[in-house]
């Protein structure tokens, strides 16, 4: 039975993981980052995400003070920002999230704050997407895990 628990939920990862590809959220570069995972790191690809996670999440609160609270002459370090979200996205395959990126450092190298507000709202809405998605597909992993590691000894009486 647990067997057929652990195989339907690396179903539906695979299913998970089939759409992130075919929406364009993720890339190859996300299955390299999977390759890197093997018994010694069983939690690799989820504590690099998590590092990410946490990363980005400071990386937009900067920009968003940058753009809303702040002055909008801060261009320099909004161009800065961006590289270093680009990077750690392109990193870990979040395609939809680098190309957000790629549109926002257009916006702000032509100096336009209106595109550069709205680049930003896509990129906090790919962001969130991204990481409810990842977060399923670990959480999926962990049950799988789960499922494959509980055995019980057969008593014989």
């Amino acid at each position: 039975m647990l067997g057929l628990a652990a195989e339907q939920l690396r179903a539906d990862m695979n299913r998970l993981l089939a759409l992130l590809f075919h929406q364009g959220v993720l890339d190859e570069q996300f299955l390299q980052l999977q390759q890197l995972q093997d018994e010694s790191s069983p939690n690799f690809v989820s504590e690099v995400v998590n590092i990410y996670f946490h990363e980005s999440e400071k990386l937009l609160r900067n920009l968003r003070a940058f753009l809303v609270d702040g002055e909008f002459s801060e261009y320099k370090k909004i161009e800065m920002h961006l590289n270093q979200f680009m990077g750690s996205s392109s990193s870990i395959g979040a395609k939809r999230i680098r190309n957000v990126c790629v549109a926002f450092r257009a916006a702000s190298d032509q100096n336009n704050r209106t595109g550069c507000i709205r680049a930003l709202e896509m990129l906090e809405h790919e962001y969130c997407y991204l990481k409810n998605k990842l977060l399923e597909l670990f959480q999926m992993e962990q049950q799988r895990v789960l499922a494959t590691g509980v055995r019980y000894p057969i008593q014989h009486n």
